[in-house]
């Protein structure tokens, strides 16, 4: 008895009936009176939460359908551009929620809905005007904003509150349901925390033919909730670009796509280029107990490596000419067909030139003040080591990408990467 429940912020009422030809106005609207298996089409627009909040809430399995026309005519999710795009100056509603779209069903299994086939498709996620930046660190030549800043917010005139360090995509940890769910055809740029951070109980996971660019820490996280169970997800098609660190030291996280214990990942036909730290990482949990096929997908300019795995008892990282090495590798049931990008003249016109030459001739330095002092001059003798302080500057870190850039990467590359959405 699923029903379509239509939404349109600039031609619909609150008070319409949902349908077609008369619309809500607003999302949230259309999420309270929904019921399981319904399919929400969203017409273009910047859709802000319930008060402006910033955020929506899903608590029943429902799919989200951007890109349509205001009259619904027409839905071409790149021209009929669906929103999810908050204000920093509304950082300050109290949140219910962990990311932009939190997903949280039922918590007992019980209970919890089974079955269901949940979709989000064609919505265009950006936090780069949520966030907080330096007015000046940071800041390379044509920048319209410094490096990004965790709080508290430098310029109070610009920015009023700190980032809302927050999920693009985000499912609750204690959320059950056995089902699947697909986002496809997204967007996901600024990202303040993780893109997309999928803790699912029971079924699959599909993420497919989305653009990732200038997130922070990772850009697709898929978990297993169910500690006596496994999930199956596949990441096909997407191009994911600019992930950064967990802080602008460098220092750790910037992976484009993370694999975890007791789920098997199927990874394919991706580009995965110009992460902060590695392409793929495989580094978290026990090896023996998640498999990974990693097939097909282009690596190109991951700043420390390809791939990061665990090969006991050390970490390996390796780029993708020594992919080779890795085949057996605990948990590793396939790594073919993977290759180096050769021509990257298939990227002119498509990533923001500006963005990625800073981001290539990005500049980091570390320096150490030791205490010159006698407990130094001991631990010295006795070669011990020494205390200190370290300083790392980096002269720039996550500064916002021209949001309306990153829908330029749909296409760059037939049959790798984001396709045009259909």
């Amino acid at each position: 008895m699923a029903k379509d429940i239509f939404v349109s912020l600039s031609t619909g009422k609150n008070k319409n009936a949902g349908t077609k030809e008369a619309p809500y106005k607003n999302l949230w609207k259309a999420l309270a009176v929904a019921q399981d298996n319904d399919v929400i089409h969203i017409a273009e627009g910047n859709y802000p939460g319930r008060m402006k909040c910033g955020w929506f809430k899903i608590e029943k399995p429902v799919s989200l359908f951007g890109g349509y026309s205001s009259d619904f005519t027409q839905r071409d999710p790149l021209k009929f551009k669906t929103m999810f795009q908050p204000k920093n100056e509304n950082n300050d509603k109290k949140s219910g929620a962990l990311g932009l779209l939190h997903i949280e069903l039922d918590k007992s299994p019980m209970t919890a809905p089974k079955g269901f086939h949940m979709v989000i498709d064609g919505i265009i996620f950006d936090d780069g005007f949520a966030s907080s930046y330096h007015a000046t660190k940071g800041k390379p030549d044509g920048f319209d904003t410094g490096m990004w800043l965790e709080g508290p917010a430098y310029n109070k005139t610009a920015d009023k509150f700190p980032s809302a360090n927050r999920y693009s995509i985000y499912t609750a940890t204690a959320s059950r349901g056995d089902g699947t769910l697909t986002i496809r055809n997204c967007t996901f740029v600024n990202g303040s925390n993780y893109a997309v951070n999928i803790n699912w109980y029971k079924g699959k996971v599909a993420v497919i033919n989305n653009v990732f660019c200038n997130n922070r820490m990772l850009s697709i996280n898929v978990t297993c909730s169910n500690g006596s169970g496994k999930i199956d997800w596949e990441c096909a098609n997407n191009t994911i670009l600019f992930t950064w660190s967990r802080l602008n030291d460098l220092a750790d996280m910037g992976f484009a796509i993370r694999n975890n214990t007791n789920c098997n990942a199927d990874i394919h036909n991706n580009i995965i280029g110009l992460n902060v730290l590695t392409g793929f990482d495989n580094t978290k949990g026990n090896p023996k107990q998640k498999t990974t096929k990693l097939d097909n997908n282009i690596f190109f300019l991951n700043r420390e490596s390809d791939v990061q795995m665990t090969v006991s008892p050390s970490i390996a990282k390796v780029k993708v000419d020594g992919f080779e090495d890795l085949e057996g590798v605990d948990g590793i049931e396939s790594i073919e067909g993977n290759i180096d990008l050769k021509d990257p003249s298939i990227f002119k016109g498509r990533i923001n030139a500006r963005y990625l030459n800073a981001f290539l001739s990005m500049k980091y330095s570390e320096k150490t003040k030791l205490d010159p002092g006698k407990c130094n001059a001991l631990r010295s003798v006795l070669g011990l080591p020494l205390q200190g302080t370290i300083t790392t500057t980096c002269d720039m870190y996550a500064n916002r990408y021209p949001w309306e850039e990153a829908l330029n990467l749909f296409g760059a590359v037939k049959d790798y990467g984001a396709q045009m959405p259909q």
